[in-house]
């Protein structure tokens, strides 16, 4: 992908976790690798490079079947940033334990926010999920086999005044695969608001 991760970083990936009983009662279904880029001083990442470099590989390999909203800019942080709460995001390679979005169809972003508890939503690691690393997830939106996702971890300002209103959302409809933004306060049909837990970040053992 030209993103040049450097070979001890597969290196140090390791052992994923395992989901506990707790985990699946709270609707945690799998664990996914995902990957921070932008390494700072404390060692977590740029959540919003992250999300730019996942997107940018979906439009160069999608092409025409990639759609993206014109308000979401990733080089200015006036538009679009982590939410204030969020935990920051690992650099390098790290696991979550995914739920897509279980018990959240009736609930706006905002709402789901308010009560993650020790959780937290998707940000850059949507688009890593559903664009890359399981395109499964795309296909199985294209067919309404699973609802629309909303990424409740980053916020969009739609006029660039640092007016976040707003958060990305994922969807794929007649095969194209389309980043829109919606409301955080609205409940929007079709959409859910995924969560996870960031395991931990990959070491060597």
């Amino acid at each position: 992908m030209g993103w040049r991760i450097p070979g001890e970083a597969f290196q140090r990936i390791g052992q994923a976790p395992r989901l506990t009983p707790e985990d699946r009662r709270l609707g945690f279904r799998g664990i996914a690798l995902c990957y921070g880029f932008g390494e700072t001083e404390s060692g977590t990442s740029d959540p919003v490079l992250s999300a730019e470099r996942a997107w940018s590989h979906v439009l160069r390999r999608r092409r025409r079947r990639a759609w993206q909203c014109e308000y979401i800019r990733f080089g200015d942080p006036a538009f679009i940033r982590l939410r204030p709460g969020a935990p920051p995001r690992p650099a390098g390679f790290y696991f979550v334990k995914v739920n897509l979005g279980e018990g959240t169809a009736s609930l706006s972003v905002r709402s789901v926010r308010r009560s993650l508890g020790g959780l937290t939503a998707w940000g850059p690691e949507g688009i890593q999920l559903a664009g890359i690393v399981h395109p499964g997830l795309c296909n199985a939106m294209n067919e309404r086999k699973i609802p629309f996702l909303s990424l409740g971890d980053l916020d969009v300002a739609p006029y660039g005044f640092s007016d976040f209103f707003d958060a990305p959302q994922i969807f794929c409809s007649e095969e194209v695969m389309g980043l829109g933004i919606g409301n955080v306060d609205r409940v929007y049909p079709r959409f859910v608001v995924p969560t996870l837990r960031i395991a931990h970040r990959c070491t060597r053992s």
